[in-house]
């Protein structure tokens, strides 16, 4: 199964066999970003409009943000495919999109502020990918595949995937056809091991993270909140390990938490969904206890700094308490047990790591 989301503000998921929507690395220039740093000003010199200015400005912001889930990302994903069993798959390890990843006038303003055309191009690289390896770049053209004709056009986001997917199921390397600064070059790039959520910026300000099954969300909110790289992987790792664990599947909160995602990643979401509970059902104590249990692994083993996470999860329930609607807290309130979990996790990591045995659950 390939996922592709058309809104995503920074970088197009095509997940599960074939792209991995996760970190961005620098592109020509020293660029991280999924557009040219262009928010006022067309690289074909043409002014832009005040309400296009706007729209490139709004990209440009979502993009800063969804590469920062990438990067912090990248190491979760990749260094854990070990453990994530069934969600593991073999990915190239970059995102694309085209002008038409984007409605109205934000498609307007992806064309003539940022460049962006009827061809799919690579918005980031997933650092320590086979990818990154080959030598893809930011704003590179996808011209071909294992030598088929890769889509162009309103529909090549939703029917790339079409053409990864067999490829990728049935080659450990794939040649690739780009287009960089007018010239096509030629660029093999071998499969990745990971665990293939996708990972998603939620275009709004209530501080929460979803888990739907096999999407990854945190939202604006969150982000601002996680102040450090190892507070955001904080919160990542524990969204993956919810998943991982099948538990939006076994609330039965799959269907509702996919709505709010799918909402969440437009440009322009409906915010009224946010009311009140949205849907969701708090996640009872002893699921919680168990994803926090196991996102203490996938952060260690990631090489993120486990000795923060429960004084970041104490202060941030004091903050954001059970009672704030959509908040993270009122999905996740068994805050007992998940301190505990987290100690008697972070305990057992020390003592692999002293007896340098493998670090795993």
């Amino acid at each position: 199964m390939i996922r592709i989301h058309r809104l995503r503000p920074a970088a197009l998921a095509v997940t599960v066999a074939a792209l991995l929507s996760a970190c961005a690395t620098p592109g020509p220039g020293g660029q991280t970003g999924g557009f040219p740093n262009a928010a006022t000003e067309s690289p074909q010199a043409q002014p832009l409009t005040p309400q296009m200015a706007a729209a490139a400005d709004t990209l440009t912001k979502m993009a800063a943000l969804q590469d920062r889930l990438y990067r912090v990302a990248a190491p979760l994903l990749i260094d854990n495919a070990e453990l994530c069993t069934r969600h593991a798959r073999n990915l190239l390890g970059f995102t694309a999109k085209n002008r038409y990843s984007y409605p109205g006038e934000y498609n307007e303003a992806a064309h003539v502020a940022f460049g962006m055309d009827e061809r799919l191009q690579v918005t980031g690289v997933l650092a320590g990918s086979g990818a990154a390896k080959a030598g893809l770049r930011l704003g590179d053209g996808l011209v071909s595949a294992g030598g088929k004709p890769l889509p162009t056009g309103p529909t090549a986001p939703s029917t790339v995937g079409a053409v990864f997917g067999p490829l990728v199921a049935a080659q450990t390397n794939l040649p690739f056809t780009i287009e960089r600064d007018g010239r096509t070059r030629d660029l093999t790039i071998p499969v990745t091991r990971a665990c293939s959520f996708a990972i998603e910026l939620g275009n709004a300000d209530n501080v929460n993270a979803y888990a739907d099954g096999g999407r990854v969300m945190v939202t604006r909110g969150m982000i601002a909140v996680a102040k450090s790289d190892d507070e955001l992987a904080y919160v990542l790792a524990r969204t993956m390990a919810h998943n991982m664990l099948g538990h939006p599947a076994a609330q039965r909160n799959s269907a509702t938490i996919d709505s709010v995602i799918t909402n969440l990643t437009r440009v322009t979401p409906d915010l009224s969904m946010l009311n009140g509970s949205a849907g969701i059902k708090a996640m009872p104590a002893g699921s919680d206890a168990a994803a926090d249990r196991l996102a203490i692994y996938l952060l260690a083993r990631a090489g993120y700094n486990i000795e923060g996470v429960s004084a970041f999860w104490k202060r941030f329930a004091a903050a954001y308490p059970a009672g704030v609607a959509n908040g993270h807290t009122a999905n996740h309130p068994g805050m007992a047990a998940r301190l505990a979990a987290i100690d008697a996790a972070v305990a057992d990591v020390k003592a692999k790591r002293a007896a340098k045995r493998t670090i795993a659950p």
